[in-house]
C-alpha cells in the first residue's frame, strides 16, 4: 500500500499541474482576464517548481520525511482550495505559485520513499510505478478535470483535486512508516554533492534529451490539424492514445532500466528521433495514429532510468538531486514551448518534428558519452534533526 498512496498523492498533485490548460478560457472569463494573462498560470507553475524545488528541498534537508510529505501535501490541499475560492486573478496566480513551490520537493521525497527499500536492480522500476500516477494524471486527471470544470465550473475542478490530494494525505498518513529518516552529510553536504560531473551529467540529459517529446507534446493540436490530416475533435482522442502510449512506455522502461540502463536509454533515445522524423513525413491518418502512441511509449520510457541515473549517482544527497532533475525537466518544458513557437512561426509547424528529433539526438549523444552511472558513496551522515 506505500506505493499506493504515492501514486495517489502523485495523480492529484500532478492533476493540479496539467489541468489548467484545459479550463484556460473558463477561468479567463470568470475573472475577466485575457487568455494570455490566464495562460501565465501555467508559466507560474513552471517556474515556481524550478525555483521552490531546489530551494525548498534544500531547506528541510535533514528533516523525516513522513511528516515532511504531510506537510507538504497539506499545502498542496490548501492551495486548491485556495485557487477554487479565489476572488481574483492576483489571489489565483499566488495559490498556484504556492501549490507550485512544494510540487518538487514533494515529488523528490515520494522517490526517496518508495526506493529505499528498493533492490538496487529494482529502483527504476519503482520509480516508474511511482510516476505511473503522472501518466494516470495525463490521460484520465487532466481531461476528468476539463470535464468537471466543464460541467460544474472551473472552481469545482480544483476542489475535486484538493479532495484528490486530501485522500493521498490519509493513505500517506496510515501507510508510510514512521521511521522514514531524513539524513544528510553535512550543512553543505546537500550542494556539494553536484561538485560530481556525473551527476550534472545526468541532470542535463535529463534537460536536453526531453526537450523533443516536450515540444511535440506542446504542439501536437496544431501538428495533427495543422497539415489537415486531423479535424480539432481528433485531437483529444489522439492525447488518449499518445497518453496510453506513455503509460506503457512509463512501466516498460522501468523493467528496461533495471537491466541495462544506459544502453535502454541510448536505444530509445535514437529510436525516438527516427520516429519523429516518421512523423515529419506525413504518412497519412492511421500510421501517424500509430506513432503518436509509439512517440508516447519510446519517448516516456526513459524518464525511470534518468530518475534512477540520478539517485545512484547522488547518494549523499538524492532528494536534492530528485528536486533538482525535476527543475531540469520543467526547463526542458519552457525551452520547448518557447523553441517550439519559433520554429512555427519561422519554418512553418511540422519543421517541429525535425527540430525535436535534432535535440533528442543531442541527448543520445550526451548519454552514450556519459557512460555508466557512477555510485557516488554517501558520506559520512548524522541523524536527522527531530520533525518539528
Amino acid at each position: 500500500m506505500k506505493l499506493t498512496a504515492l501514486l495517489v498523492c502523485v495523480f492529484g498533485v500532478t492533476t493540479g499541474e496539467f489541468v489548467v490548460a484545459g479550463i484556460l478560457s473558463a477561468v479567463a472569463g470568470d475573472l475577466g482576464v485575457p487568455i494570455p494573462a490566464a495562460g501565465l498560470l501555467v508559466t507560474a507553475y513552471a517556474l515556481g517548481m524550478i525555483v521552490g524545488g531546489p530551494l525548498l528541498t534544500a531547506i528541510t534537508a535533514g528533516r523525516r520525511r513522513k511528516p515532511l510529505v504531510l506537510a507538504l501535501l497539506t499545502v498542496a490541499v490548501a492551495g486548491n482550495l485556495l485557487s477554487a475560492a479565489a476572488p481574483t486573478y492576483g489571489v489565483l496566480f499566488a495559490a498556484r505559485i504556492v501549490t507550485a513551490f512544494v510540487t518538487a520537493t514533494f515529488f523528490a521525497n515520494a522517490i526517496v520513499i518508495a526506493t529505499t527499500s528498493a533492490a538496487p536492480d529494482q529502483k527504476a522500476s519503482t520509480v516508474a510505478k511511482v510516476a505511473f500516477g503522472m501518466n494516470l494524471a495525463m490521460i484520465l486527471g487532466a481531461p476528468l478535470g476539463t470535464w468537471i470544470g466543464t460541467a460544474f465550473g472551473w472552481r469545482t475542478t480544483f476542489a475535486a483535486i484538493a479532495a484528490c490530494c486530501a485522500i493521498g494525505l490519509a493513505l500517506v498518513a496510515r501507510y508510510i512508516p514512521s521511521d522514514q529518516p531524513g539524513v544528510r552529510a553535512s550543512a553543505l553536504g546537500e550542494f556539494t554533492v553536484f561538485r560530481d560531473r556525473q551527476l550534472l551529467r545526468a541532470i542535463t540529459i535529463t534537460a536536453v534529451a526531453n526537450v523533443g517529446l516536450l515540444m511535440v507534446f506542446t504542439y501536437l493540436a496544431p501538428l495533427l490539424t495543422g497539415p489537415g490530416e486531423f479535424s480539432a475533435a481528433a485531437v483529444a482522442p489522439m492525447l488518449l492514445v499518445y497518453g496510453v502510449g506513455a503509460t506503457i512506455g512509463n512501466l516498460a522502461g522501468g523493467r528496461l532500466a533495471d537491466r541495462a540502463l544506459r544502453a535502454s536509454q541510448l536505444g530509445a533515445l535514437t529510436l525516438l528521433a527516427v520516429l519523429l522524423v516518421a512523423l515529419w513525413m506525413s504518412p497519412g491518418r492511421v500510421l501517424t495514429g500509430l506513432l503518436v502512441f509509439a512517440v508516447g511509449a519510446v519517448g516516456f520510457s526513459v524518464i525511470p532510468g534518468m530518475q534512477a541515473r540520478v539517485l545512484t549517482t547522488a547518494a549523499a544527497a538524492p532528494t536534492l538531486a530528485i528536486a533538482v532533475n525535476a527543475s531540469a525537466y520543467q526547463l526542458a518544458a519552457a525551452f520547448a514551448g518557447w523553441i517550439g513557437g519559433r520554429v512555427a512561426t519561422g519554418s512553418g509547424v511540422s519543421a517541429i518534428y525535425l527540430v525535436a528529433a535534432a535535440t533528442t539526438i543531442a541527448g543520445a549523444v550526451l548519454t552514450a558519452a556519459g557512460g555508466g552511472p557512477r555510485a557516488r558513496p554517501a558520506a559520512p551522515t548524522r541523524p536527522a534533526a527531530p520533525s518539528r
